[in-house]
């Protein structure tokens, strides 16, 4: 007798999941992880805090991004949950008042935790990839890096990985430098 065939997550099943944890369909299987630690939780708040003044409302930088926290994208059969994502104005020039989000960023950024660093690398990124997001940050809070990539037909180029105190322009945001010993300060 075969293998039973496995069903392709829904969305139905991603209503059916505690708020408490995160939840999303990647390559038809239902993820979940729990909310983010510390860590994790403060490097994402900083980043969104240093990129939002300068680049989503034009406070001492070019403007030009709508960024959000967290927002659920459906790219696809994929539903993803990037820690932060942000589009140029040109492509989307008001927020949608919707939940969820069919448009995809041209930046993500994903907090690398020890739960969740493998998927994001080796499931979220080509997800971004195929959807034609320009750029992704992985940020590090325990090893106290950024990697910056950018998107190279169907694949990733590293632009460059940056550590501990180091002062960055990072693409597409390189106008501002960006001072990363905010994201692990505690």
């Amino acid at each position: 007798m075969g293998v039973p065939a496995k069903r392709a997550a829904t969305h139905d099943d991603l209503r059916a999941v505690p708020e408490h944890l995160v939840a999303e369909i990647l390559e038809g299987v239902l993820i979940t992880h729990p909310r983010p630690a510390a860590l994790h939780a403060r490097a994402s708040s900083r980043l969104g805090a240093e990129l939002d003044g300068p680049f989503d409302r034009g406070k001492g930088g070019p403007g030009g991004w709508l960024l959000l926290d967290e927002p659920e994208l459906h790219l696809g059969v994929d539903v993803v949950v990037p820690d932060l994502a942000g589009w140029r104005r040109e492509r989307m020039p008001v927020l949608p008042d919707t939940a969820a989000f069919e448009l995809a960023p041209d930046w993500v950024c994903e907090v690398l935790s020890p739960s969740t660093a493998a998927i994001d690398r080796a499931v979220k990124m080509p997800i971004y990839a195929r959807e034609e997001v320009g750029h992704v940050w992985l940020v590090d809070p325990i090893v106290r890096t950024l990697e910056v990539f950018r998107r190279d037909g169907a694949s990733w180029r590293l632009v460059g990985v940056f550590r501990d105190e180091a002062s960055v322009r990072a693409e597409p945001f390189q106008s501002v430098a960006l001072e990363l010993a905010g994201l692990w300060a505690t």
